[in-house]
């Protein structure tokens, strides 16, 4: 098959692959951004007027993003904040972002026909994508192509989650504040990764003010920023879930940039490993909270 979607139970997911190719919901988002001439909602507007992720989502609509002069948000988890850019015109006589499109990590894609996120939508704007590229040509464009041109043109951003379930509340508190105290508001220049091709270069807790209605968001996650010794980025970022009496679930978000062509094979795991082996040392998971893998 040239196209592999799939949806959950009331449809608001989709997850897309392709014959030797699974598109990450980051991806897919830069993607459809990236070719919105396809989609009938956009290419009837002159393309989308405004795109958001999720803070935890990977980096890659942004750079699709200002390479195409659309404006872009980092928001909060949470589709409230994808709904107020959708309404800025509308509720709050502010600037028109519409059409919009907006995704999360989670498998969550959305524009601005419906306030949520509609994974029927993004099946077929894939399909509308998969159409395009097939226009005219001698030989079958697959997903994997379409993939594959996208991480020349812009690079790849690898990415992975790693989750620890069922941690002890107190334990995932003091790792968070271990970042805080050590990183955030220390120097990060003192820190040891121990790895000799990648150091931490900074740290921060993302905060959101909302443009639209000016409301504020606070301790949303915290972020480690790496850079690896040929320039590229990467960061690793946490949060904590369901901290209450049964246990927290510890959020670990890694993301590498990789401009190298001849790297983008690479399995994101094999690609993230020494990443991930420094962000678990600094923050000390293992010690704090006894867990050895996620």
């Amino acid at each position: 098959p040239s196209l592999g979607a799939a949806n959950d139970g009331d449809g608001d997911r989709n997850l897309i692959a392709g014959a030797g190719c699974f598109v990450t919901p980051s991806d897919s988002l830069a993607l459809i951004c990236d070719n919105w001439e396809a989609i009938p909602h956009f290419a009837e507007a002159g393309g989308p007027k405004g795109v958001a992720r999720s803070m935890p989502s990977s980096a890659a609509l942004d750079v699709v993003a200002e390479a195409r002069g659309i404006p872009h948000f980092s928001t909060p988890t949470g589709w409230k904040f994808f709904g107020n850019l959708m309404c800025s015109k509308e509720m709050f006589d502010k600037t028109d972002y519409t059409p919009f499109l907006c995704g999360e990590e989670s498998f969550g894609t959305g524009s601005d026909h419906i306030r949520e996120k509609d994974g029927l939508w993004a099946v077929l704007a894939w399909m509308s994508i998969l159409m395009k590229a097939n226009e005219n040509v001698d030989e079958w464009v697959t997903v994997k192509d379409i993939v594959s041109k996208h991480w020349a043109k812009y690079g790849r951003h690898f990415y992975c989650r790693y989750d620890y379930e069922a941690v002890d509340s107190d334990a995932a508190n003091k790792m968070m504040d271990l970042i805080r105290a050590n990183f955030v508001d220390g120097d990060c220049s003192e820190a040891s990764t121990d790895c000799s091709d990648i150091k931490l270069v900074g740290a921060e807790e993302f905060g959101y003010t909302d443009p639209v209605d000016g409301s504020q968001t606070s301790k949303q996650g915290l972020t480690l920023s790496f850079e690896y010794a040929n320039g590229d980025t990467a960061r690793a970022v946490f949060r904590l879930s369901g901290t209450g009496s049964a246990g927290a679930t510890i959020r670990m978000y890694l993301e590498k940039y990789e401009k190298d062509e001849t790297k983008h094979d690479q399995a994101a795991p094999s690609a993230l490993k020494g990443l991930a082996d420094a962000a678990i040392k600094l923050v000390k998971i293992e010690e704090l909270t006894g867990r050895d893998s996620p």
